[in-house]
């Protein structure tokens, strides 16, 4: 099981906060440090000191870390261009030494679209779609060939497609709950299927659906690596995590159903039946980033009864 950390610097995190729990997850073992791509905090609070692009934070965590890896969860299509994301992506690929993976996405959160002046569109799946043939046709095009590329969206004519990334290919994840298109889309592009905050019973169904779209389109549904994200609120304690449920505003009942909450021994036995599911892979979603105490405690406590 691998078992990465995945903040929402949009609530309000500056660069050396986001670089703090980094290094912290680095220094304790964790697999990946992930980030969301919003501009917008969500649910009240002020956000201060104001968002951060993803994409040039991980540039700058990458040259402040070694080992862990690095990625969005994920980068929105509405927000990038995709012949610059592929641009952005390959270069912090190379600045971290081959440690980025990308997560894409349709984009949802109308509001932020709106504050900054960013186009929403009504329908954002062909845009997508678009998006994910683009980024990895650029890729995948050999050194000294152009990439063009015609379609409803986007037209890209004689690109030189570089640079390249140092990793070829760049893990590539796609996640939702969407019945038919998202699953064949994560087929066809993704090396990693991501399903979030589901009870046992929605991931089940979420990854049955992509197993049966790789079982359709000839790809062997193993070949798929398929994770979970989960808020996460853990204490030594039944009080202490009751506090700090509290201190971010969650139910630790409800952490429990469709999070990782309570006691390192209540987290391992969800753990272990996400694992029976077929997830090999948790993002922990942390909203107390500076509560560095609570990630030291996952690492001794949780991450030493699935050792990898």
């Amino acid at each position: 099981m691998d078992f990465r950390i995945f903040i929402e610097p949009q609530q309000g995190a500056s660069y050396e906060t986001q670089l703090a729990v980094a290094q912290k997850a680095e220094a304790l073992g964790f697999d990946a440090f992930f980030r969301s791509d919003h501009f917008l905090a969500m649910g009240g609070g002020d956000g201060l000191p104001g968002p951060s692009d993803s994409w040039v934070t991980l540039g700058a965590i990458a040259r402040e870390t070694s080992t862990i890896r690095l990625g969005t969860l994920v980068s929105s299509a509405t927000f990038r261009h995709p012949a610059l994301l592929a641009i952005q992506v390959a270069q912090v690929d190379r600045m971290s030494g081959g440690r980025v993976e990308l997560g894409l996405g349709t984009g949802w959160f109308a509001a932020e679209h709106e504050a900054y002046g960013i186009p929403f569109p009504a329908k954002r799946f062909g845009p997508f779609a678009e998006q994910l043939e683009i980024v990895t046709g650029l890729w995948n095009t050999p050194l000294g060939e152009t990439y063009s590329f015609a379609g409803e969206h986007y037209t890209l004519t004689d690109a030189p497609a570089l640079p390249k990334p140092q990793q070829s290919p760049v893990p590539l994840i796609i996640g939702g709950g969407g019945a038919a298109k998202t699953p064949a889309l994560a087929v066809k592009y993704a090396s990693e299927y991501n399903s979030g905050f589901q009870d046992d019973a929605g991931f089940r169904a979420n990854i049955e659906r992509v197993r049966a779209a790789a079982d359709a389109a000839g790809r062997d549904p193993q070949t798929l690596v398929y994770s979970a994200a989960v808020a996460t609120v853990v204490g030594a304690t039944e009080a202490e995590a009751s506090a700090r449920a509290a201190r971010i505003g969650r139910d630790l009942g409800e952490l429990r159903t469709h999070g990782l909450g309570g006691t390192p021994a209540q987290v391992i036995d969800r753990v272990g039946r996400l694992q029976e599911l077929g997830i090999s892979r948790i993002y922990l979603q942390l909203w107390d980033l500076h509560d560095l105490d609570m990630i030291e405690l996952i690492a001794g406590e949780v991450l030493s009864a699935f050792p990898s």
